[in-house]
C-alpha cells in the first residue's frame, strides 16, 4: 500500500498521520516536493519512508513535540528521554529513502550542551547508584539532554539510503541493538556540538557506504555502552563495515570508543577519502570503561590535511561527558592498518597504553603519511 501526503496548513503531524493509517502489513508514505513541517516520527514494521527529490522535511524546534519520553539510549546509558527526531523501536524491514532533505532545526536545541552536565551526571551513574531504567526519566528543558536525529533501537533489517540530513539536535543517525543495518549514499552535514554523523551503538551486522560526512564531532563513531551500565547490558558492536566514505569536516573520520564498554569487534573500515578533519583514524578509550576493542582492520584509505593525529590509538583519554567511577582498564588487541597514505597531519601514528593493560598486536602495515611527528608510543606491548 501505498500513501502520498497531502499539504496540510498548520498541520505537522500530516507525515505521522500517513505512517499510522498504514495497515498492519506496512507500505510505503511518499513525501512529495515541498517544505513540510513534522513533529516526532514514528516508523513502525515493514514501512518505507520515501522523501521524493525536492522534498525537505523541517521538524519541530518546540522541545515539547518530542514528548511522551520514549526509551532511549543516551551517550551510550538507557533511560527514558525525548523521542529522537524519526524513531522506530523493535520493528524490521524499516527504510527511509529518497533524494529528499531532513533539516533538523539543531540550533534550537545546541545550547543545551551548556546546560546538561547535572542530568548527565545523574544518568551516566544510574547503574553504580542502583537506579533501574524505569526510573531513569528525563525529558524537560531542566535536564536538557538532547536527542538523537534517527534512532532505531532494537529493529531489524534497516535501510537509509540517498536522502541528506542537516543539522540535528545530538547524535545523527543512531542505530541502537539493531541487527542487519545499511547506510548507502546519505549526506551528513551537521555542525552544532556532539552531533556525531553515524554512530552503531551496540549493533550487529552494519555496512556504511558510499556516504558523505561533514559534522561538528567524529564523522562515524563506533560505540557498545558507556561504564556500568555498557556492562549490564554487554552487548558488543560488532560486524561493521565502512567503505567508499568521503569525510570531510569533524573531529575524527572514523571514531571507535569512547563508550565501548559492552566490546567492539571485527571492524572493517576500507576504501574511503579523508581531509580536513581534526583526525583521521581514533580509537579510544580510559580508565573506567572497561570492555574490549579488538580486530580492527583498517586499510586503503587517503588521509590528507589532518589537523592533529592521521592514526591514533589511545586508553588516555581526556574526554568525557562524567568521569568513570571506577579503574577498570579497557582491552585493545589484534589492530591492523595497511595501505594508507597522506600528505600532511600533526602526527602520524600515536598510540598509548597503559601500563596495566598495554596495547597489543598492533600492526603498522604500508603506512606513508608525511608528518611533522612521524610516530609516537608508550606502553605497546611488542
Amino acid at each position: 500500500m501505498e500513501i502520498r501526503c497531502v499539504y496540510t496548513e498548520g498541520n505537522q503531524n500530516v507525515i505521522q498521520e500517513a505512517v499510522d493509517r498504514l495497515p498492519s502489513a506496512g507500505g510505503t508514505v511518499i513525501v512529495p516536493r515541498g517544505n513540510w513541517k513534522s513533529g516526532a516520527i514514528h516508523l513502525k514494521s515493514n514501512v518505507k519512508l520515501y522523501l521524493e527529490e525536492g522534498c525537505v522535511i523541517h521538524f519541530s524546534s518546540c522541545m515539547e513535540d518530542y514528548l511522551p519520553p520514549v526509551f532511549t539510549r543516551w551517550e551510550g546509558v538507557e533511560c527514558y528521554n525525548y523521542s529522537p527526531l524519526i524513531y522506530a523501536a523493535d520493528c524490521e524491514n524499516v527504510t527511509i529513502c529518497g533524494t529528499g532533505v531532513l533539516d533538523g532545526a539543531g540550533s534550537a536545541w545546541w545550547h543545551w550542551k551548556k546546560l546538561q552536565q547535572n542530568a548527565a551526571d545523574r544518568l551516566i551513574r544510574a547503574e553504580s547508584q542502583g537506579i533501574v531504567v524505569e526510573e531513569r526519566v528525563f525529558a524537560t528543558r531542566e535536564d536538557a539532554l538532547r536527542p538523537s536525529f534517527i534512532q532505531f533501537i532494537n529493529c531489524k533489517h534497516v535501510t537509509l539510503e540517498d536522502f541528506t540530513i542537516e543539522d540535528g539536535p545530538q547524535w545523527t543517525i543512531h542505530p541502537v541493538y539493531c541487527e542487519d543495518v545499511v547506510v548507502r549514499g546519505v549526506t551528513v552535514n551537521t555542525k552544532g556540538p556532539n552531533t556525531d554523523g553515524c554512530n552503531p551503538d551496540s549493533c550487529r551486522k552494519v555496512l556504511i557506504e558510499d556516504c558523505t560526512f561533514d559534522t561538528g564531532d567524529d564523522c562515524i563513531a563506533i560505540n557498545s555502552g558507556m561504564n556500568e551500565d555498557g556492562w549490564r547490558v554487554w552487548r558488543p558492536c560488532e560486524q561493521i563495515e565502512v567503505k567508499n566514505c568521503r569525510f570531510i569536516g569533524g573531529h575524527a573520520a572514523v571514531a571507535i570508543g569512547s563508550g565501548m564498554s559492552g566490546g567492539i569487534c571485527d571492524i572493517w573500515i576500507h576504501d574511503c577519502v579523508v581531509r580536513g578533519t581534526e583526525r583521521g583514524i581514533r580509537i579510544k578509550s580510559m580508565r573506567g570503561r572497561g570492555g574490549y576493542v579488538k580486530r580492527i582492520n583498517v586499510e586503503r584509505m587517503q588521509m590528507d590535511e589532518i589537523e592533529k593525529e592521521a592514526i591514533e590509538v589511545s586508553m588516555n583519554y581526556g574526554s568525557s561527558t562524567a568521569v568513570p567511577v571506577s579503574q577498570k582498564a579497557p582491552e585493545f588487541s589484534e589492530l591492523r592498518f595497511a595501505h594508507i597514505r597522506g600528505n600532511h597531519a600533526a602526527i602520524g601514528v600515536s598510540l598509548c597504553g597503559l601500563p596495566e593493560s598495554p596495547l597489543r598486536e598492533i600492526t603498522l602495515e604500508d603506512v606513508s603519511i608525511a608528518a611533522e611527528d612521524p610516530l609516537r608510543e608508550e606502553y605497546v606491548e611488542k
